[in-house]
C-alpha cells in the first residue's frame, strides 16, 4: 500500500513539474532606446514588470556596447529575484543608416532550454529593415520557435515588410512559431490577412500599447501597434497588455522606461 502511495505521489509530483514546464508565459516588450539611458532604478523597474514572464523578447536594444550592457545587467538583476535567467544578443541589424538595433532574449533557465544562441534571418535583409531574431527554445523536449522582430515606421511602408516576412515564415516553418514584436500596423490592418489565413492569430486585438506623450482628458494610450501572432500549435491560455502606467500622474516616469507597453501571451504547446 506504502508503495502505490509512493507510486502515485511520484506520479503527481512529475505531472505536476511537466504542466509548470509545458504552460509558458513570453512577454514582448520595445523597451525605447535600451542601453546606456538606463539608470539602475529603472532596470529594477522593469525587472519587476517583467519577472513573472518565462521568456521575454526585447526590441529597440542600442547597437553599440551600451545595449549588451544593459541586457547584461537587467539579466543580473532577474536573477536576484528568485529565478535563474539567461539571455541572448543578436548582432547589431545590417539596416539603414540610424535604423540598426539588435535584438534580445531573456528566459528562465529552469524549464527552459535553447540548443543554439539564435540567428538574424539576413535573408530578409534587402526586404526588411531590421531583420528578425529567430531563437529556437525547448521545453519539455517540446520545440518551438520565436521571431523578434521591430518594423520599419509607420510611415515608411511597414506593409510590405510585414508581406515579406509572411511570405517567409508560411513557406519556411512547419514546426510551432511565434512572431512577437513591434508592427507598427494595427493587427486588424488587411496586411495581416495572409497569416491568419494561414491558421496565425494574435494574442491581442484593439489593445493600444504606446504612450503619448501627455495625458488628454485622462487618457494617455495612442496606438494598438504592439502584439504576438502564434502559429495553430500554439494554444492560447491568457494574454493582454501590461499596463504599468495606470495614472496620468505616472505617466512622465512611465515614459523613462519606454514609450511601448509590454504584450504577453501564455500557452501550452499543442502536438500531434
Amino acid at each position: 500500500m506504502l508503495k502505490k502511495l509512493l507510486l502515485v505521489s511520484l506520479l503527481f509530483f512529475q505531472y505536476c513539474l511537466f504542466s509548470q514546464a509545458e504552460n509558458i508565459q513570453l512577454i514582448s516588450w520595445n523597451i525605447q532606446d535600451f542601453g546606456k539611458t538606463k539608470n539602475s532604478s529603472e532596470l529594477e523597474q522593469i525587472a519587476s514588470i517583467i519577472k513573472e514572464a518565462d521568456i521575454i523578447a526585447i526590441q529597440e536594444v542600442v547597437s553599440g556596447y551600451g545595449g549588451a550592457q544593459a541586457v547584461a545587467k537587467l539579466t543580473d538583476i532577474l536573477n536576484r529575484k528568485g529565478n535563474a535567467w539567461d539571455y541572448v544578443i543578436s548582432n547589431p541589424t545590417q539596416s539603414p543608416k540610424y535604423a540598426t538595433e539588435r535584438y534580445a532574449f531573456i528566459w528562465k533557465t529552469k524549464h527552459i532550454k535553447i540548443k543554439n544562441r539564435g540567428t538574424l534571418l539576413s535573408n530578409l535583409k534587402e526586404d526588411i529593415y531590421r531583420e528578425p531574431f529567430l531563437l529556437d527554445f525547448y521545453v519539455a523536449n517540446q520545440k518551438f520557435s520565436v521571431l523578434n522582430f521591430h518594423s520599419r515606421p509607420f510611415n515608411k511602408n511597414p506593409e510590405a515588410e510585414i508581406k515579406a516576412l509572411t511570405k517567409y515564415i508560411t513557406k519556411e516553418f512547419k514546426e510551432p512559431i511565434i512572431l512577437a514584436g513591434d508592427f507598427n500596423i494595427n493587427e486588424k490592418d488587411s496586411v495581416f490577412n495572409a497569416l491568419k489565413n494561414h491558421g496565425y492569430a494574435p494574442a491581442v486585438s484593439e489593445k493600444k500599447t504606446t504612450l503619448k506623450k501627455g495625458c488628454h482628458k485622462n487618457y494617455y494610450l495612442n496606438n494598438a501597434i504592439d502584439n504576438i501572432f502564434y502559429s495553430k500549435e500554439i494554444v492560447r491560455i491568457e494574454s493582454g497588455v501590461l499596463d504599468f502606467v495606470t495614472l496620468c500622474e505616472n505617466l512622465t516616469n512611465a515614459r523613462k522606461l519606454s514609450d511601448h507597453l509590454p504584450v504577453y501571451l501564455k500557452f501550452s504547446i499543442n502536438l500531434p
